[in-house]
């Protein structure tokens, strides 16, 4: 496969090479102006360090720091054999703040959006009416959406509703409406907690195919049951992360370390 054609740099800023700056950050910042700019865009091939050298005659070493500022900071990725291209930082999954997918989004300050691809009523198996606290084949909700942040596929979501602690449930185009914000204003819940439990997996081929992802590549998978203050299971969700844009994080509280 042939390598890519990097991005020309145009409109250079002429370094300051008398000031305290270091030359390494001043093509950091004028590459990360680019990429901000939209001038650069994610998938976009940046210039190598022997180019990036000679456009702005410095060393090597100097163009390597650079790129290396970029690619430490998210805003850039080596690909052996092919280069250096524009991505984006991954997006912190606090998995101790209990948040759905659109106040997630929004509190990243980026616009959330859903295709809905499921809603339809199932009977609960015995393993899903054992997690719901329901009796096996009781009328559930399920609901499978394309999570979109800015337009772009982050997440597919697989959740299960018990209707018959949430009637007419079915009936709401959860392509447009935030499923916990319908439970907490129509139904008046309250979530207190939930048990997740988050792996590291392959992606399926749907999964590749909706999340415009390569085949197998990487998901963070979240696996949670979501309680009520009674401690009423309300669902049971699975979420399918990009692993190429997501990464998890958690605080640990201090506890006595021997």
């Amino acid at each position: 496969m042939p390598k890519p054609q990097s991005q020309p740099v145009s409109t250079i800023r002429p370094l300051d090479k008398s000031g305290f700056i270091p030359l390494y950050y001043q093509i950091q910042r004028a590459l990360m102006e680019k990429i901000h700019s939209g001038e650069l865009s994610t998938g976009d091939p940046l210039a190598s360090e022997e180019e990036l050298a000679r456009i702005y005659q410095v060393s090597r070493m100097t163009a390597r720091q650079a790129l290396h500022g970029l690619k430490t900071s998210g805003f850039a990725i080596s690909q052996k054999g092919r280069g250096t291209f524009v991505t984006r930082p991954k997006l912190e999954k606090n998995i101790m703040h209990l948040r759905g997918f659109t106040e997630d989004m929004k509190h990243l300050g980026m616009v959330p959006s859903s295709k809905l691809i499921e809603q339809t009523v199932v009977k609960a198996t015995a393993e899903l009416a054992e997690q719901l606290k329901v009796e096996t084949g009781e009328v559930v909700m399920r609901l499978r959406r394309l999570r979109l942040a800015d337009g772009i596929p982050m997440a597919l979501e697989i959740s299960h509703i018990p209707l018959k602690q949430f009637p007419g449930l079915e009936k709401i185009n959860f392509a447009r409406q935030s499923l916990y914000f319908v439970l907490r204003e129509t139904f008046g819940v309250r979530v207190a907690w939930a048990d997740e439990v988050i792996e590291a997996l392959p992606a399926t081929r749907e999964e590749s195919d909706l999340l415009t992802i390569p085949k197998k590549a990487s998901i963070l998978s979240i696996s949670r049951t979501i309680m009520t203050t009674e401690e009423t299971p309300i669902e049971v969700a699975c979420s399918r992360y990009r692993g190429d844009r997501y990464r998890a994080s958690i605080r640990v509280p201090t506890t006595t370390i021997e």
